[in-house]
């Protein structure tokens, strides 16, 4: 099974970096979407059916954790798994994001591997 993934980053080189990592992690994706800001991700997320959001913690406009506070105040957009991929690898900010509803948590710089990992752990793939 191929997933729609959804990167969110305000940095275009990171988006496609990310983008790029998902490519040679081997994991399916069927489209990519991407978004500069946690708002226009919930833009995208209210017409666009997505099974996974990647996405940085700062970011203008709406931040990571604000946009966790949106996915988490919304019943629809709730179920959709948000792994956070961020340089800030901090106890207290990992905590603090997991409790707002991320649902993983991916420090740079990283490998595929882990992104991989962390994206089948998310979405419950079978690897048999």
């Amino acid at each position: 099974m191929a997933y729609r993934i959804l990167i969110v980053d305000d940095s275009p080189a990171m988006r496609t970096f990310v983008r790029r990592i998902l490519d040679l992690s081997g994991f399916e994706v069927s489209n990519c979407l991407q978004a500069c800001n946690g708002l226009e991700a919930l833009e995208i997320l209210q017409r666009e059916p997505i099974d996974a959001v990647l996405t940085d913690i700062n970011m203008p406009v709406m931040d990571g954790e604000e946009f966790l506070r949106q996915i988490q105040n919304d019943e629809r957009l709730r179920a959709v798994p948000i792994i956070v991929v961020s340089t800030d690898g901090t106890y207290n900010r990992i905590e603090r994001l997991l409790a707002l509803g991320a649902r993983g948590y991916v420090i740079k710089p990283f490998r595929p591997e882990t992104l991989r990992l962390e994206l089948e752990r998310t979405l419950e793939v079978r690897c048999d």
